[in-house]
């Protein structure tokens, strides 16, 4: 079975991950559910923004709003979706005795951030001088 399978099955099976290696100091999965935590948190405030920006951003072009809210509602999916796997990698890792995993995945979401709200910075600005 592949690593991302096996990865996959601990999303809905977490007591599995005990199985394997050994236990870490309590601090250290307590830290890991902090940052699963602070990712959850920052996915609903990207929903909560996709959301906000359809409802509330009316006088838009449909594509413009629609465009932007769906971005920033993919950004919301795909960073819950990324917590639960980080927080299965870093509990495996710390239970292997292993380093940490590195993602990409912060410098894309970030980007991804950054691409909204400059879009939403011009269209501020030009809404202003228009």
């Amino acid at each position: 079975m592949s690593d991302f399978v096996r990865s996959l099955r601990l999303w809905f099976a977490p007591r599995r991950v005990a199985e394997e290696g050994d236990t870490p100091d309590y601090r250290f999965s307590l830290a890991n559910e902090r940052t699963f935590l602070a990712w959850i948190r920052t996915a609903l405030a990207l929903v909560g923004g996709g959301f906000a920006v359809d409802q509330f951003l009316p006088d838009l072009r449909w594509g413009v709003r629609v465009g932007l809210a769906v971005a920033l509602l993919a950004a919301g999916a795909l960073c819950a979706l990324r917590a639960v796997s980080h927080w299965v990698r870093c509990e495996r890792a710390m239970r292997r005795k292993e380093d940490l995993p590195v993602s990409g995945f912060p410098t894309l979401l970030s980007l991804a951030v950054a691409l909204v709200a400059v879009t939403m910075l011009v269209i501020v600005v030009l809404g202003r001088a228009g």
